[in-house]
């Protein structure tokens, strides 16, 4: 055997641990690394390099209105911007919104031509929009280069939404040393909106189906001031329950649970909430201050309100009281000392923040000596409780390999959550199963990007939906679907594939035909295949399979079949199984079909019956090859669409289904008084019996 230091590339294998008791049964992953990923470098120990790495952030310029230009939150949330609604881009975005949910094409074309005229002046905000209609060929004919190419015009402009965009494609087309940059840059916007004390809460976007029904329990929870249980908590809170006046100031700051943002209702609700000693309100009236969210900037209230927070043992209120201590913000000056001790508070009492806060210290050699083995593992403590800034702090391991050689097996173990969501994605198929750390810090970089402040339009699309607006709904989750966005995509493709003409799909010119349409969900449900949604590959490779809105395709129907059984998705298991078992798009091999039946019962056991009977087809064809059976059973698939159709046409037509139901209710009735009519006759008989015997003994005496 070679020695390892032999070859000018190393590899080294190295099997990922799951650390989720899911992922159990997820397929194993390879690190491949080269000799430049272990070797000690300069990046490891010069301070010029980490000075290049994000320490605490700057709250003086991060307000979400800057973080996110072009963005359509003047118009879905006019409070937060009141003036801005007034430019000539926002009054297009208005009307763009407004054809939509009346299905007006003639608006929509006008909106369209403004903002292509716009776009030629150079207004990057624009380009933004007329690459997004390139890219879904909305009154314009669909054209993946332009839309490339007006994203990265917009992008180079300043608009983010549009580097999310082009970052996306990369990552699609295997571009990884690319989109790691562009995914880098937007993380870096995002973790600069989150919370100074503790970690934003993670606003998951709501997926409005489940499989293919709606999914009425998660929409249930999303009407907003509708809602009774919000109805009931608002009451609470007017009667005085501190604790309600929390939630509900919560719901209003973040825009959760269908509420639309408002910081003015928020800012009431926690003060009031404060002024009972409610700590977390105390806190975010801190946050408040600090970041000026809707009021002027005070970092001297911020200290105040903080300090109250973390007298009532509100751990986390010391992660903001030592941020302000690090920035020298509200205090004389800036104390190290302090900060550590507060930061040391906190991670003592299992705050994540402290730990991660503790962990950029000791990397940066902030008032301590600098000791990145054991920043690296405050970060992997704060990452393992689920806190977006140690992510992105440990991405930057990866991308940089900056203290990686000292730390690698602590990384080693943590990376398969970084890739868990995109375990089942083409990009990992294509390398074979074996993953860069580049390609774990593009992951991870896209993980920490998508909670940035353009994850609102997931919230105003959901709300459009409930309010019954799909038009509107389908449009801002396909621009949502633009940027990467799974949960967007399966959304969009859903609502198209639900509503049909409803959707207000507009096509090239005018509303979507049938084509555009299936062309159009076959694109966003593939694209939510390729990041792992199992239901959206599913349909995909039965799409394929019966050549549903594209041409039939057997090899690419077990292609996405694939995906979706790297999801332990049963149905995807047995139709691979079927396919192994025909010989269509895989080659016709007996023992792996059985393989896949016997997975897909392991995996659901109410397969049983599918199962049991496909099993018992595979017996039969594999000792009784080319006989009546065979045939028969192979013929099922072109007589079981007749006898449907046969059903559908002349059963179910109207006429005849009428003459049918009345003919079973008269058969229904005739049968049931003849069995009264029998039940009668018995019973008259059962009454006569005792008679019988006296009758035949006195025979003898007459």
């Amino acid at each position: 055997m070679p020695e390892l230091t032999s070859t000018p590339k190393l590899i080294i294998c190295l099997l990922i641990l799951s650390l989720y008791p899911i992922s159990l049964k997820a397929r194993p992953f390879i690190l491949v690394l080269s000799q430049d990923d272990i070797k000690d470098s300069a990046a490891s120990t010069d301070d010029e390099s980490a000075a290049d790495w994000d320490d605490f952030g700057d709250s003086e310029s991060m307000t979400e209105e800057n973080l996110d230009p072009g963005s359509w939150s003047p118009v879905f949330e006019p409070s937060i911007d009141p003036g801005a609604i007034n430019g000539s881009y926002y009054i297009t975005i208005s009307k763009m919104m407004s054809a939509v949910t009346n299905g007006d094409v003639r608006v929509m074309e006008e909106a369209t031509s403004e903002v292509e005229s716009a776009a030629m002046e150079g207004d990057p905000h624009a380009r933004s929009v007329l690459g997004f209609l390139y890219g879904r060929g909305m009154m314009r004919e669909r054209n993946k280069g332009k839309a490339f190419l007006y994203h990265h015009f917009a992008a180079e402009g300043g608009n983010i939404q549009s580097k999310m965009a082009v970052a996306y494609t990369y990552l699609r087309q295997d571009m990884h040393d690319k989109a790691v940059i562009l995914y880098a840059e937007l993380a870096e916007i995002a973790v600069n909106s989150f919370l100074i004390s503790k970690d934003s809460p993670v606003i998951e976007p709501i997926r409005i189906h489940n499989g293919a029904e709606e999914n009425k329990g998660a929409l249930r929870k999303s009407r907003g001031e509708d809602d009774e249980a919000f109805q009931i908590l608002e009451y609470q809170a007017q009667k005085g329950n501190a604790g309600a006046m929390y939630k509900i100031g919560l719901f209003y700051y973040f825009g959760l649970r269908g509420l639309r943002r408002d910081r003015t209702k928020a800012l009431m609700w926690f003060s009031k909430a404060a002024d009972k000693g409610e700590p977390q309100s105390m806190e975010f009236l801190g946050e408040i201050y600090a970041r000026g969210a809707g009021v002027e900037r005070n970092y001297t209230k911020a200290l105040e309100w903080l300090t109250h927070a973390a007298r009532q043992q509100l751990y986390s209120a010391y992660n903001g009281i030592g941020y302000l201590y690090v920035k020298g913000y509200g205090v004389e000056k800036k104390n190290y000392t302090k900060a550590k001790e507060y930061f040391e508070k906190a991670a003592d009492n299992e705050e994540a923040g402290g730990h991660y806060n503790l962990g950029v210290m000791y990397y940066k050699g902030i008032g301590v000596k600098r000791d990145v083995k054991l920043a690296c593992k405050y970060f992997l403590v704060a990452a393992n409780a689920g806190h977006q800034k140690a992510f992105y702090q440990l991405a930057k391991m990866f991308h940089t390999g900056v203290g990686l050689k000292k730390n690698l097996h602590m990384l080693v173990s943590y990376a398969y959550f970084f890739i868990e969501p995109l375990r089942s994605s083409s990009i990992l198929e294509a390398n074979g199963n074996c993953i860069s750390f580049v390609f774990a810090a593009t992951a991870l970089y896209k993980l920490v990007a998508e909670r940035g402040p353009w994850s609102s339009l997931s919230r105003w699309a959901l709300e459009s939906y409930l309010k019954g607006d799909v038009g509107k709904a389908f449009l801002l989750y396909s621009r949502m679907a633009e940027l990467g966005y799974e949960v967007a995509q399966s959304n969009a493709a859903w609502i198209l594939d639900k509503y049909g003409e409803g959707s207000m799909c507009m096509g090239e010119s005018g509303f979507c035909t049938d084509a555009e349409r299936h062309q159009c969900a076959h694109s966003l449900w593939w694209q939510a295949s390729e990041q792992g949604n199992e239901h959206a590959a599913l349909l995909i490779g039965d799409a394929y399979y019966y050549g549903r809105g594209t041409q039939r395709d057997y090899e690419r129907a077990a292609e996405a079949y694939m995906h979706a059984r790297l999801q332990s998705n049963a149905q995807a298991m047995f139709n691979l199984g079927y396919m192994h078992e025909h010989g269509q798009g895989l080659p016709l091999d007996l023992h792996l079909a059985k393989r896949y039946y016997d997975q897909a019962l392991e995996v659901d056991p109410a397969a049983k019956l599918p199962v049991t009977l496909a099993l018992t087809s595979l017996w039969i064809r594999k000792n009784y090859a080319d006989s009546f059976l065979v045939r028969l059973i192979d013929s099922l698939p072109e007589v079981y669409p007749r006898v449907e159709a046969w059903v559908e046409n002349v059963i179910m037509e109207e006429g005849n289904a009428t003459i049918l139901t009345l003919f079973v209710c008269l058969i229904t009735v005739l049968y049931l008084r003849e069995r009264q009519r029998r039940n009668a006759v018995q019973a008259a008989g059962d009454v006569a019996l005792p008679n019988q015997p006296n009758e035949h003994a006195a025979a003898p005496f007459n």
